[in-house]
């Protein structure tokens, strides 16, 4: 007998759980998930999910540790409820940009997460656009790694920009940029980077022809805005006609907002991963796309187990 499909939201995104919920015509699944008066969560489920195949939509996104901490105890319900299978509907993944040891005697948190995930109950991960797609394998259960890339492209063509240059911010970022590049048949630069410190970033040089073109930016995420403002100067002053700037995930903390207001960008698109503010959805020159479809397809065909990867194929 096939397990019944149910889909619960943390109060990571809950705006984008309806959206998906809506795609997938199915009412969101009932429960409370609150905080005593000292900030501990509570996790009650009020239906019953027992033989269930349950999807959580928790982004980790801010409060990165308040929205990590509800997702753990939801597993933990979940198990306990007697779920045949939960899965950890992830849009934004927390803690990913420490991949690695970059440095003496610092933490490796995008592993310390996934065993916490794992730990907590979890059957198998749906995320998107990991900063790196090698934390894949700190996983020890299935994880299905989705693009934004369809949706962002999808824009992108109905824009019908002409003279189109395809940038990577970085050297890690250029298979993502020539993915977008051969879709859109436009040329690729590269921005040659070199890293201060954590959020701080010095522009060098631009590899790759862009004087007079429309050049496309493209990145997984957007934070303190601050290698953005280097990229869009460095690419003006090699002679850009325009800059557009695309991220799956609008983290814009700190001085970001600050920053896209300095810039001399024709629009800034991002997705709705995480949920923005009401203060940076009033940036004029911002455009947010729904990821909601791609999400819910990719949850109805794992629910079915058919195929996700499918969905990428061009």
């Amino acid at each position: 007998m096939k397990s019944e499909l149910k889909v619960f939201s943390g109060n990571g995104n809950p705006k984008l759980a309806e959206a998906i919920c809506e795609y997938l015509r199915l009412p969101m699944g009932n429960w409370t998930l609150r905080r005593f008066s000292d900030g501990e969560i509570y996790c009650h489920i009020k239906e019953n999910v027992r033989g269930t195949d349950a999807f959580i939509i928790q982004p980790t996104c801010s409060p990165a540790n308040e929205n990590l901490m509800e997702l753990l105890v939801a597993a933990d319900a979940f198990k306990r409820a007697s779920a045949d299978r939960v899965t950890a509907v992830i849009p934004y993944y927390g803690y990913a940009r420490q991949d690695r040891k970059d440095q003496p005697r610092v933490p490796i948190t995008a592993k310390l997460v996934a065993d916490l995930i794992q730990a907590a109950g979890f059957s198998r991960i749906l995320t998107m656009d990991l900063h790196a797609p090698a934390i894949q394998g700190f996983f020890d259960v299935p994880v299905d790694h989705l693009f934004a890339a369809p949706v962002v492209l999808d824009w992108l063509e109905q824009q019908e920009y002409s003279n189109i240059t395809v940038v990577s911010p970085d050297a890690g970022g250029v298979e993502r940029a020539r993915f977008h590049a051969k879709r859109l048949k436009a040329e690729l630069a590269i921005i040659d980077k070199r890293r201060v410190e954590a959020n701080v970033a010095e522009t060098m040089n631009v590899i790759g022809d862009v004087d007079g073109r429309t050049c496309i930016i493209v990145d997984d995420i957007i934070d303190t805005g601050g290698t953005m403002m280097g990229s869009v100067r460095a690419l003006k002053e090699k002679g850009a006609v325009s800059v557009v700037a695309c991220f799956t995930h609008a983290v814009l903390s700190g001085p970001a907002m600050e920053r896209l207001s300095k810039m001399d960008l024709d629009r800034v698109v991002v997705t709705d991963t995480i949920p923005l503010t009401p203060e940076k959805l009033a940036y004029p020159k911002i455009t947010v796309l729904p990821v909601a479809g791609l999400l819910g397809e990719a949850i109805a065909r794992i629910h079915s187990n058919s195929s996700v990867s499918s969905l990428f194929v061009q």
